[in-house]
């Protein structure tokens, strides 16, 4: 590509690891053209990864104080990636509206369950998590719980606006080859109704690099055969490395870039000031 940049980059503000500048000043040096930060947006419940609440503003104010000082250097942008969990998560108009935001990634970390006020926790370090979550909440009938994991993204689709899907078969990431097959032909079937979905909603899904350079996943978010059907449903897609330090801010991109063309892919999405656009693969 001739253009780097990234739109999925967590600071100190959420679960990142060092202060936005510093992400900055990592894009200068790798000669990054835009930079979006994407704190995960706050939820009403006691947790370690997003946004505190109270701390919006702060952020948001942080990052337009930076867009200010680079903004001949570097075009910066304001997001949130807004967790969904159904009954309980802020709706994501709101959110875009009432901070101002330039785009809004939309992704699910934490599956309802059956169970009363009890959430599948699908993402983190820890394998032991979701095996246990996937006993305690959903019996071990792993169909049961990825069944209600895409049954989830397909609820955010149809009752959220926002702009990218993050991390799309997150679900996999825990499972290792352990639990369920991605060939298996009722995975396929959530999977390509969910992909409709997409396309009738015309939203951009993230490839995200992140599960390979941590070695928790073999593949990419989403792996090769969805994206095969994201492009034979004319889907806009765009690069993520997810970034939680400074120096993840492009990890893998050279990958995913020949990931996809190799999927038939040509171009990827881009955000200007004007709004999203196509940017050439080659």
């Amino acid at each position: 590509m001739n253009r780097l940049y990234n739109y999925h980059t967590h600071t100190r503000f959420s679960d990142g690891s060092d202060h936005p500048e510093a992400y900055i000043n990592e894009a200068l040096k790798q000669n990054f053209s835009s930079l979006g930060f994407s704190e995960h947006s706050v939820l009403p419940f006691e947790n370690s990864f997003a946004l505190q609440p109270g701390n919006e503003q702060a952020y948001i104010d942080e990052i337009e104080r930076l867009r200010l000082e680079y903004r001949d250097r570097l075009q910066i942008y304001t997001a949130f990636e807004a967790d969904f969990v159904p009954g309980i998560s802020e709706g994501f108009r709101t959110l875009k509206q009432q901070f101002n935001l330039d785009y809004l990634i939309g992704s699910v970390h934490l599956v309802k369950s059956p169970h009363e006020g009890k959430l599948w926790f699908i993402d983190g370090s820890r394998r032991e998590t979701y095996d246990q979550g996937l006993n305690e909440l959903f019996e071990g009938n792993i169909r049961k719980g990825v069944t209600a994991y895409w049954h989830q993204v397909n609820k955010m689709i149809e009752n959220e606006e926002f702009d990218i899907i993050g991390h799309l078969d997150k679900i996999k990431m825990h499972n290792q080859g352990r639990w369920f097959s991605e060939d298996d032909k009722w995975y396929i079937s959530l999977v390509n109704e969910t992909i409709e979905l997409i396309a009738s909603k015309k939203l951009i899904v993230e490839i995200n690099t992140r599960g390979i350079y941590k070695g928790r996943s073999q593949s990419l978010f989403p792996g090769e055969y969805i994206i095969r059907q994201l492009r034979q449903n004319n889907i806009p897609v765009v690069i993520s490395s997810d970034a939680h330090q400074p120096v993840e801010i492009s990890k893998l991109f050279e990958m995913a870039r020949i990931e996809l063309q190799r999927c038939g892919y040509r171009s990827v999405a881009w955000f200007t000031d004007s709004g999203w656009t196509e940017l050439p693969l080659n």
